[in-house]
């Protein structure tokens, strides 16, 4: 049965070719290096081929569903993934979707255990790190998948395409569409770490110029365009400085009041009288990368739900969605 459609598609369930070999030469190396490490690893992987190997086993969302005289299908699929995005409703969401969230949680603790095994060898721990980041980045994707299904500035039928997008993640365990995109989320996230904030004014500009000097020009476009609108600026600002936008402006307004024109890093927990909203970004965890996404995500919630003043969506939302939109067409700008 080598070769048939079921098994390519559990093969991409679990791992890619790329990551097999990869995880293939770790463990050839540990043999050599640390024979309980080189244990370590392959049990772990074992267990995560073994995982996928049961998540694949259930069916998928495409499929026709009848029970009790209803029916469920594909033409069902935008409507009911709308209300996917909201955690009240978990156990509205089918098991093959809460499964594959899992395998990819799975992957990523997978990833990071070989990070520590492989400390020492740079080349093995870039692959690597790119790979768990390539995770990272495939779960906010998600995120910004149910952002644009109830996005009213798209047309119905670039939410079916997204909601198709969205299922074969679920089904393989690969984002078609967001493989073109992730190239750019990544090269965000390793720009911004690479230009951590100063505050100095708070103006965001040395930070901002020091981020698109590592950015193509998709980014560029993208702030020509964009950056003129309040909620992008805004929710720059939230990316650029890991402030939000009410301690932000609290900031701003302390330095108004007093006449401050500079601030340090140091300083910031005394003007705000606590410590921080957000996360601090530690590259050595690539999990506070997620964190500090959700976090932003869930205040942006809020503000909407209180109809509170800033950023309703992140800056990872906004970015991809301008992409998503250049990809499908103008039709879908509002």
């Amino acid at each position: 049965m080598a070769g048939t459609g079921s098994e390519n598609m559990l093969a991409a369930l679990v791992l890619t070719e790329t990551e097999e070999q990869l995880v293939e030469n770790i463990e050839k190396w540990l043999h050599e290096k640390n024979s309980s490490d080189y244990q370590l690893a392959r049990e772990r992987f074992s267990r995560l081929r073994q995982f996928g190997a049961v998540v694949s086993e259930y069916p998928s969302i495409r499929d026709t569903q009848f029970l009790k005289g209803l029916v469920r299908d594909e033409g069902h699929l935008v409507e009911a993934l709308q209300s996917f995005s909201s955690s009240s409703h978990l156990l509205h969401i089918p098991t093959k979707v809460v499964a594959a969230r899992s395998f990819l949680v799975a992957k990523f603790h997978a990833f990071t255990l070989l990070s520590y095994l492989v400390d020492a060898d740079s080349n093995f721990l870039s692959s690597v790190r790119q790979i768990i980041l390539s995770v990272i980045c495939t779960l906010m994707a998600e995120e910004v998948y149910f952002s644009c299904l109830v996005d009213p500035g798209f047309s119905r039928i670039t939410k079916a395409s997204l909601a198709n997008d969205l299922i074969s993640l679920w089904d393989s365990g690969i984002d078609h569409r967001g493989i073109r995109h992730l190239t750019a989320l990544s090269a965000l996230w390793i720009a911004r770490d690479a230009a951590p904030p100063t505050f100095g004014t708070m103006d965001g500009n040395s930070e901002l110029l020091r981020i698109s000097l590592e950015m193509d020009k998709d980014w560029q476009e993208f702030l020509v365009e964009e950056s003129t609108t309040d909620e992008t600026r805004w929710a720059l600002e939230e990316f650029l400085f890991g402030l939000s936008y009410e301690e932000i402006q609290k900031i701003r307004s302390r330095l108004r009041r007093f006449g401050v024109t500079a601030i340090s890093y140091e300083e910031i927990r005394s003007y705000l009288g606590s410590k921080p909203s957000y996360s601090v970004v530690d590259d050595r965890d690539p999990r506070a990368i997620y964190d500090f996404f959700l976090e932003r995500k869930g205040a942006c919630t809020l503000r909407k739900q209180v109809s509170a003043p800033g950023p309703q969506h992140t800056l990872e939302e906004i970015y991809l969605k301008y992409r998503i939109i250049l990809e499908t067409g103008q039709q879908d700008k509002t």
